[in-house]
């Protein structure tokens, strides 16, 4: 399960414009060109997976010496890379990802239809992709619900299975994009593939008789082009940082090394009680086959030990297991620190603590997810523009240019610390700015005109309470101790439509 670090990541080819010849209808050698620089890149996306589903380099470990000896070899698995990829999962994509218009322009039409799709759900997909394999792909389409009825639709595509084919310039515009999946029978046999081009106005099918290699001659039938309206490249590339690296990624050679200490210890612990006994300066009687005591047998005779004489023990191996646990937190610390994903069940997270507490004890995580929601509120902008085109295509009016994209942390939060914080910052920092302080929070302007409100008619209880409007017959006027005045119902009355019911 290695691969070559210096190959590039993700599913994306550049190649020059001009080679790039007609994006609306790239020839065969230019499709096929992609799909063999993408080709190169499986065995990585395949070993990332393998650690995230558990299927690790400890399982297919074989010690030699363990299988001549007839001894213990465990295998023993602590999925850290699972670990990894879902609390980062969980810390990105905990809260829903909201998106709030610019001032005067309507976005309902696009929030109606990723509430339509679940959005929510698919961005979790999305991020769970980008934090295995560094990157995440979505394909939006127009499915067909009846005969007369179509709506907009969005998948997660494995990366495994398409290329997001861009210019080589600095900016790297999507040219088209390709999606191929293995067709075959009721048996199982392969029957070709099916690879599907996306261009920026084309849906452009092919099928193929054997292997993904397209030609004239491997064409099962002819090409289907099928015109669409999203007016740019539906296929839309998701990053996890700059290097499209995986979350664990960096860290495969410390679980590496954490599974072997662990297997070792549990092995370690076996091969004790199933130890040698070694008999030296003299031999054992012979078994029943006629031959002398055996390895197998559990026993190995040795020459005499100097002026000893004849003696018997067990062959063990010592070791310490203080300095062992030493070194299994040194690793564990080190899968910790690598990642920047905190080991929540560390007793630094026990108990209650501060907000600023638990702010600087997860500052490297803070620094990832700021990294990964910049490339992320990236792709969405570009999902966002192309929804726009499909629905202005269909008369919708919507308009999401300048939209803000707030995705929130879903990280542990002492709500008291931040409350007393606004309420410190009164006077000194802006209400609006003081406000957007509040986990959750998309629209503080919102939260201004309800404080607002609530003010209003405080002053209002207070005005009847002083005299300048009276209490209805059915209000009852209390205060407390404070001087603090409120108005509420008399007991026994209802209200109606036509006033107070007794």
């Amino acid at each position: 399960m290695q691969y070559d670090l210096n190959k590039k990541r993700g599913s994306n080819v550049a190649i020059d414009r001009e080679l790039a010849g007609n994006i609306e209808n790239p020839s065969f050698d230019v499709i096929n060109y992609a799909i063999n620089q993408q080709q190169q890149r499986i065995d990585r996306y395949n070993m990332l997976e393998h650690y995230y589903e558990g299927n690790q380099h400890i399982l297919s470990r074989n010690l030699e010496m363990a299988a001549k000896l007839d001894r213990a070899d465990e295998k023993v698995m602590t999925n850290h890379a699972k670990y990894i990829t879902d609390m980062i999962t969980g810390f990105t994509t905990g809260n829903p990802v909201s998106i709030s218009p610019a001032n005067g322009k309507d976005i309902k039409a696009i929030t109606d239809a990723q509430d339509q799709m679940d959005i929510d759900s698919h961005n979790t997909e999305m991020e769970k992709d980008l934090s295995v394999f560094g990157c995440a792909y979505e394909l939006l389409y127009i499915k067909k619900v009846s005969d007369a009825t179509t709506e907009l639709a969005i998948e997660k595509i494995d990366p495994r299975g398409c290329v997001l084919v861009t210019d080589d310039t600095l900016d790297k515009n999507p040219l088209f994009g390709i999606y191929y999946v293995e067709k075959k029978d009721l048996l199982g046999n392969a029957k070709g593939y099916l690879i599907t081009v996306y261009t920026a106005h084309w849906i452009i099918q092919y099928r193929t008789k054997t292997g993904r290699v397209l030609s004239d001659a491997n064409l099962a039938s002819k090409p289907k082009a099928i015109q669409h309206y999203f007016n740019g490249v539906p296929l839309i590339e998701y990053r996890n940082n700059e290097e499209r690296q995986g979350d664990f990624e960096q860290t495969i050679s410390l679980i590496n090394a954490y599974n072997e200490l662990q297997s070792d210890r549990i092995t370690d612990k076996k091969n004790f009680v199933d130890a040698l006994l070694v008999v030296y300066g003299f031999t054992l009687d012979e078994g029943e086959d006629g031959e002398g005591a055996n390895l197998k047998d559990g026993i190995l005779e040795a020459p005499g030990k100097g002026d000893q004489g004849a003696s018997v023990e067990w062959l063990t191996k010592s070791f310490d297991e203080s300095q062992l646990q030493v070194l299994v937190k040194s690793i564990k610390d080190d899968i910790h620190q690598t990642s920047y994903v905190p080991n929540m069940n560390d007793e630094n997270f026990a108990g209650t603590i501060s907000g600023e507490a638990m702010k600087y004890k997860l500052f490297g995580l803070l620094q990832l997810l700021a990294t990964k929601q910049r490339y992320l509120t990236r792709g969405i902008r570009q999902r966002l523009r192309l929804m726009q085109n499909i629905m202005t295509f269909k008369g919708q009016s919507v308009d999401a240019s300048g939209a803000t994209i707030n995705i929130v942390p879903d990280i542990p939060v002492n709500m008291a610390d931040v409350i007393n914080n606004i309420k410190n910052a009164e006077g000194v920092i802006p209400q609006l700015v003081s406000l957007g302080w509040l986990p959750g929070t998309n629209d503080p302007q919102e939260l201004i005109k309800m404080l607002d409100q609530e003010k209003e008619k405080a002053l209002k209880l207070q005005q009847k309470a002083m005299g300048g409007e009276p209490a209805t017959d059915n209000e009852e006027v209390t205060a407390d101790d404070s001087g603090n005045v409120s108005f509420k119902q008399k007991a026994g009355s209802e209200l109606s439509d036509n006033g107070p019911r007794e």
